[in-house]
């Protein structure tokens, strides 16, 4: 079969500054056809005080496509110590097989939720990354499974690897934006010769 390749990032990362009570809405829907092989891998995305967004991402796959991705969510500007003390997020993540979902997830953000117990325990940053191939077997998951839960994670931090419907989920919490990010980059290390047969190769546009 000849394989269709895409990897899609960007150079910054998304901001959502203070709305003046109108609620902006980002939608990103991610086709991936039998056989391709989708990299979705965006940089993080701020949420200034006062903001009011929703953001919604659907990645449909159609046969034997396979796909990676993730998805870093920061309330507030920790660097100047500004916290999401106001506004709203609602977040929205699908990842679909011909018309079956395979990953469903939907939060909110606004209120108490950041400090609550039941809700972020004080963290500001939240993230997950996910990746899927009708071609993984158990063995292979249980062992990718087992590699990802063995990265190191800071004091602080917390960090959990799941199978969800044929769906491998790293997720992160924590205060910062860079840690998740390598510890992210070095999960999509281990993924991806699992996932996609071939070695991570760090884009250029990363180094910008």
């Amino acid at each position: 079969m000849c394989h269709v390749y895409v990897l899609v990032t960007a150079p910054a990362a998304t901001k959502v500054y203070r709305s003046d009570g109108r609620t902006s809405k980002l939608r990103q829907t991610l086709h991936a056809r039998d056989g391709a092989l989708l990299e979705w891998l965006p940089q993080d995305t701020i949420l200034f005080n006062g903001a009011r967004i929703e953001l919604d991402t659907r990645i449909d796959l159609a046969g034997g496509a396979a796909c990676i991705g993730w998805d870093i969510l920061c309330l507030g500007r920790p660097a100047c110590d500004e916290r999401f003390d106001a506004g709203s997020c609602r977040q929205r993540l699908e990842v679909w097989r011909d018309g079956v979902p395979l990953l469903i997830e939907r939060t909110r953000y606004e209120g108490a939720v950041q400090d609550a117990p039941w809700g972020l325990r004080g963290a500001c940053v939240t993230a997950s990354l996910f990746a899927t191939s009708p071609a993984l077997g158990s063995d292979e998951s249980a062992a990718l499974l087992a590699d990802l839960r063995g990265l190191p994670v800071k004091p602080g931090e917390l960090c959990s690897v799941t199978l969800v419907s044929g769906v491998v989920v790293m997720r992160y919490l924590g205060n910062s934006v860079e840690n998740a990010r390598i510890l992210f980059e070095k999960g999509w290390r281990l993924v991806r010769p699992v996932i996609f047969g071939r070695p991570a190769c760090h884009p250029r546009i990363w180094s910008t």
